[in-house]
């Protein structure tokens, strides 16, 4: 029976620990500058109308990205960066804060409270 050097064993098992943390899920660790940038950066309106985006964790909460659209899509998609969290006493734990955010929905708009990482507590849409 063949066994294998040392090293190659070690790099083997680095190897399947990574590819086991991607099949779990593991998510990007996001900084407060990636967030802040994500937020910036333009996106395409059509598509990423109606999507629900998994972005990563940030300080180990994990932030999602949801892209509503009202009644003229994909003009009106908006973007919300917020942690995968209910408003209330998890959030405030997290380290995010509450945020009420205008949402389209058909020909209107109505008022969400969201969960949002501190980052970008003003200065989301």
């Amino acid at each position: 029976m063949r066994t294998l050097a040392p090293g190659v064993a070690a790099v083997m098992a680095l190897v399947l620990s990574a590819c086991a943390s991607a099949a779990a899920g593991g998510a990007a660790t996001l900084t407060d500058a990636d967030l802040q940038a994500y937020a910036a950066k333009p996106f395409d309106h059509a598509a990423m109308m109606f999507k629900h985006v998994a972005l990563g964790r940030h300080h180990g909460t994990p932030v999602v990205v949801d892209f509503p659209c009202g009644d003229v899509c994909p003009n009106y998609t908006v973007r919300i960066i917020h942690y995968d969290l209910a408003p209330g006493p998890a959030c405030a734990a997290a380290g995010g804060v509450e945020q009420a955010i205008m949402v389209p929905r058909g020909i209107a708009v109505s008022s969400e409270t969201f969960c949002v990482p501190r980052v970008l507590g003003d200065h989301h849409p």
